[in-house]
């Protein structure tokens, strides 16, 4: 997973496209901002529109441990 910001620092939504990503690093169109999220930002103007996500949790897949 990769973050993206625009070039205006907000956020957009995150990609699993990693060559993309590559692709704009080694073209300058972007620049890695944190390593860890590995998160980047755009150096032109895009569109900030984003969808709206939700974070599902299963709570029956956590698994304790036994002592």
């Amino acid at each position: 997973m990769v973050y993206v910001l625009s070039k205006e620092g907000t956020l957009l939504m995150p990609t699993n496209r990693h060559g993309k990503v590559r692709h704009l690093l080694d073209a300058g169109e972007a620049k890695a901002v944190k390593r860890c999220p590995f998160t980047i930002q755009l150096l032109y103007q895009s569109t900030t529109y984003t969808q709206e996500i939700t974070l599902g949790v299963d709570a029956r897949r956590i698994r304790r441990k036994s002592h």
